[in-house]
């Protein structure tokens, strides 16, 4: 056995109903083999499965790796810890960790502070969750489903601090969240091409991803998911990313299918601030009462917020605008330039229709969007779908004309750029409306290309890390070559 240090007797101590097992802090590589033939108590084979008896720690210099096809049952109230190094990933099949007896859970993970984690390709399921408290977490193409209350207390797994990534992932059916982190923490956390369907079974009030802010240095990036409730779970929302105590949060809510849940998307927090585009939001109605939910994106006292380009249908209200929240849904204004391009259709309660509710008192810039599907409208159709200063003196005027999908569309200025930037200024990150593909450059005022990148669409998000300042940026096509100013902040 390669890089191997068995210690006979190694470390018993009492924990808890469990007994625990920890490797030997050596910096060795260890297999659950090797722990079976260290304490042939602690791991053992049944039926050509690990069966996973006592606590199982690894320690800060050791690692455990798991990079064959294989099953482990973790006998009920059991918890694996990891100060060192885990790799769950047997390249092409599937590593199953399910519960000894499915319906007595294990404890479940604790990744403590300086692990580094790697989970692909792995089922886990029926346990007590995965509680994260590491920055370097990484996580593809798995599953988790059937968590309950135990190593994690928040959600099936929760996050304390860093940019771990979840990938490729399904979460179903776990009795609280998918996914969450603390709101006093900083989790700039990049969730992308998961599907989340049936989470928070206990039915409590919080959505199935349910995030605090980013922290000041990055963006949480929620993208290209799949998100679906169980409409017997009224309580249950689609998405929070929010600030509830100050600190800074940057979001980019982007591509995600959210339906049947208590709510789409919600913002909170004077800290939060960044992009909402290209969502599909449908039929988040389950609760059924307006006054407690039911919207398709909801920010609370928000500062501003870019929403572009998405689809909301069906929900109790379209957009509602709470406190002192900012928005901006669309507008021609270099300095501050959306597209637009939002589709709202039979959004509504009581037999009104809701495609934007704005119960502050800030004006709202809502341009070329489309506030009636399917018709051709007039002023008057859209004014009667808005609620704004017209409704209630007290409230901030919706400014909506031009608009799409009828008459009041305009056909002048709205295509004679083929590709603009926003938000601008920016801060780390922009986005882009372009027609087709292109290759995009950034330029100081020096002339020197601070950044490059090739075959961008409307989907693309620049990222950069570049001195306040002013820019050029350059996109060029087959068709065109133009220049927009881009002011980093």
């Amino acid at each position: 056995m390669k890089n191997k240090i068995f210690i006979l007797g190694s470390l018993i101590v009492t924990c808890s109903l469990n007994a625990q097992y920890t490797t030997p802090n050596t910096g060795v590589n260890w297999t659950l083999n090797d722990i079976m033939a260290d304490s042939p108590g602690t791991v053992t084979m049944e039926g050509g499965d690990y069966i996973l008896h006592e606590d199982l720690m690894v320690a800060e210099n050791d690692s455990l790796r798991l990079d064959d096809t294989l099953v482990l049952k973790i006998k009920p109230g059991v918890e694996i810890g990891v100060k060192g190094y885990f790799l769950s990933d047997a390249q092409d099949s599937q590593i199953k960790i399910t519960a000894y007896d499915t319906a007595n859970p294990y404890k479940g993970f604790w990744f403590y502070d300086d692990s580094e984690i790697f989970l692909i390709n792995t089922l886990i399921e029926y346990g007590g969750g995965l509680k994260v408290v590491t920055g370097n977490f990484q996580m593809y193409d798995c599953g988790i489903g059937n968590h309950s209350v135990g190593s994690s207390t928040g959600a099936a797994i929760s996050f304390s601090k860093g940019s771990p990534v979840v990938d490729g992932c399904q979460f179903y059916q776990n009795d609280k969240p998918a996914l969450s982190s603390a709101a006093n923490a900083s989790v700039a956390a990049i969730i992308v091409g998961n599907y989340f369907e049936q989470n928070h079974q206990l039915n409590g009030n919080a959505p199935q991803i349910n995030m605090g802010p980013s922290g000041a240095s990055d963006t949480i990036k929620i993208i290209n998911n799949i998100i679906i409730g169980d409409r017997d779970l009224t309580k249950v929302g689609g998405i929070s990313a929010s600030s509830l105590l100050g600190v800074e949060n940057n979001i980019l809510i982007s591509g995600n299918t959210i339906r049947d849940n208590r709510y789409g998307i919600t913002s909170m927090g004077q800290a939060t601030s960044g992009i909402i585009s290209d969502n599909i939001i449908e039929d988040n109605d389950t609760e059924g009462q307006p006054m407690l939910g039911g919207s398709g994106i909801n920010l609370y006292d928000t500062s501003l917020v870019y929403v572009t380009g998405n689809e909301i249908r069906r929900n109790l209200w379209g957009i509602t605008l709470q406190e002192n929240a900012k928005i901006n849904l669309g507008s021609d204004q270099q300095e501050d330039y959306n597209p637009g391009e939002n589709i709202f259709s039979e959004n509504g309660n009581n037999d009104m229709v809701f495609a934007l509710y704005n119960n502050t008192p800030n004006e709202v810039k809502a341009l070329h969007n489309c506030w009636i599907e399917g018709q051709q409208s007039t002023e008057e159709d859209v004014e009667g779908v808005i609620f704004h200063k017209n409704d209630d003196d007290s409230l901030g005027e919706v400014f909506y004309d031009p608009f799409k999908c009828g008459v009041g569309m305009s056909t002048s200025d709205l295509d004679s750029d083929i590709f603009r930037i926003y938000p601008n200024p920016a801060s780390d990150y922009l986005m882009v409306s372009i027609e087709g593909t292109g290759d995009l450059k950034i330029i100081d005022i020096n002339g020197k290309i601070v950044l490059s990148q090739k075959n961008i669409d409307s989907k693309s998000v620049i990222r950069f890390n570049l001195p306040k300042g002013v820019y050029i940026v350059e996109f060029v096509n087959s068709k065109v070559k133009q220049n927009q100013k881009l002011i980093v902040k």
